[in-house]
């Protein structure tokens, strides 16, 4: 009988990009060491603060124009040439992307982007790290970076429930699992399918099922090894 090829599910956080130089959040030398959440990512500091809200995330834009993808990135991609593929992250940059992945769901917006103030959805791209004070979108509101700010619902959260179910292997990648509502996603993994969680800190485990490996290394040592495991594992035994 034929060998069904498993369905794998990547599941990454900031952990995956830092091997890239880009700035995490929330380690302790993290942006929101430097900086005040309520005044460069909320709805209400884009009123009071648009200046400064833009200012921080345009610093962001030109940060990740100069980086690249590391070999974690380059390694998710490749799986698709062996398995279907679904990364799942928590990153605003576009390094799946340009790394070559082609099924992703960022759940907290995308910095390569803008979108109306009026309308969650309506998007358009931004090829520049510069976004203008007064940028508005075709349908009149002023543009906002295409982020999910604090306080603010996770929309794509629902989708990502989705793709969770349909995982027949799980990846969780630098992420501590203790940011929620993301971190929920691991309670949608079916019962028995294997995780394999690549960190080199001490993430959250808590609700994490069996069976479990936990591969205590930076991303970009990691993922590549886990992945290489993975095609040797189901395709010289298929």
């Amino acid at each position: 009988m034929e060998k069904r090829v498993p369905n794998i599910v990547v599941f990454t956080g900031a952990g995956v990009s830092a091997d890239s130089g880009i700035a995490t959040f929330r380690d302790s030398d993290g942006l929101w060491a430097n900086h005040r959440i309520e005044e460069v990512c909320t709805a209400e500091a884009m009123v009071w603060n648009r200046k400064g809200v833009i200012d921080f995330y345009n610093e962001r834009r030109k940060e990740l124009m100069e980086k690249s993808p590391n070999a974690a990135h380059t390694a998710i991609a490749s799986l698709e040439r062996h398995f279907p593929v679904q990364v799942i992250t928590q990153n605003v940059d576009d390094l799946h992307e340009r790394a070559g992945s082609t099924h992703i769901t960022h759940l907290h917006g995308e910095l390569m982007k803008l979108r109306s103030s009026n309308d969650e959805t309506a998007t358009v791209p931004i090829t520049t790290w510069k976004q203008e004070y007064d940028a508005r979108h075709p349908d009149g509101s002023l543009l906002r970076p295409f982020i999910v700010f604090f306080g603010e619902s996770v929309p794509n959260l629902s989708k990502a429930i989705e793709i969770t179910r349909t995982a027949d292997i799980f990846i969780v990648v630098g992420t501590s699992l203790k940011v929620y509502p993301a971190a929920s996603l691991l309670q949608y993994v079916r019962n028995g399918v294997p995780v394999y969680l690549v960190d080199p800190g001490e993430p959250d485990l808590y609700g994490v099922g069996e069976p479990f490996t936990f591969i205590k290394k930076r991303a970009a040592e990691g993922v590549p090894e886990l992945v290489q495991q993975l095609i040797s594992k189901y395709f010289i035994s298929l």
